[in-house]
């Protein structure tokens, strides 16, 4: 059979945009770098790269991410396409955005330095070039609705925490305080957390238990909700 072929249309570059946020110091953070290429050379921006002709999608982004920190298998998740005609002043170009959760401690800091790239909180972003404003806040968005319903906040924690730092984490992307009662209520009804016997000193003499999140135990539960 004769393969059909797509004649007398425009071909379209195809982009993926990786939104990258970390925790550390009770904020949320995103990962950005200065743009090398014009236009808007020397700005900020967040990191992508075209898709390959013979690239998956997702392919294409666990690529961008493992070039700018060296980490692979991470939590990633497919946002949104930006596809407006005239997003990209250097040609026609449509991106499909992904945003990744990384533990600062884990990512190469080698590559990052050579991507020249920086960590922002949230609350202090600088200005971004193109639509990468509204990328982040189409991450953002979707983040704040995933974590309430799927335990994707762990993927921002060490191994080991303690129940501060992770109502400190939900906190941040949440943007907003959490009861402290309730909140550790919620999280002894699910279940999923085992109390080590070791304790993290570094904010108090008597120190705070640390945790750990049991996927197993995730797994056989009826489902997560905070």
């Amino acid at each position: 059979m004769t393969p059909i072929r797509y004649e007398n249309i425009d071909a379209i570059p195809v982009a993926v945009d990786c939104i990258i946020f970390g925790f550390h110091d009770n904020n949320l953070e995103l990962l950005l770098i200065h743009r090398r290429i014009e236009p808007e050379k020397d700005k900020w921006s967040l990191m992508g790269g075209f898709v390959n002709k013979e690239e998956d999608l997702d392919v294409a982004a666990a690529r961008v991410l493992k070039d700018l920190t060296g980490l692979t298998d991470l939590y990633m998740e497919q946002v949104s396409a930006f596809g407006k005609v005239g997003r990209d002043p250097g040609g026609r170009v449509i991106s499909i955005t992904y945003y990744a959760l990384i533990r600062k401690d884990q990512y190469d800091e080698a590559l990052v330095e050579q991507h020249n790239a920086s960590w922002f909180p949230l609350g202090e972003l600088p200005e971004m070039i193109f639509d990468h404003k509204d990328m982040t806040e189409a991450a953002l968005a979707k983040l704040r609705r995933k974590v309430k319903t799927e335990p994707i906040g762990f993927n921002l924690l060490p191994e080991k925490f303690t129940l501060p730092q992770l109502q400190a984490l939900y906190e941040a992307i949440l943007a907003e305080p959490l009861d402290k009662r309730n909140f550790r209520k919620k999280l002894a009804a699910l279940d999923v957390l085992v109390k080590l016997e070791e304790k993290d000193k570094g904010s108090s003499k008597r120190g705070a238990f640390l945790y750990r999140f049991d996927q197993e135990r995730y797994t056989d539960s009826a489902g997560f909700s905070l």
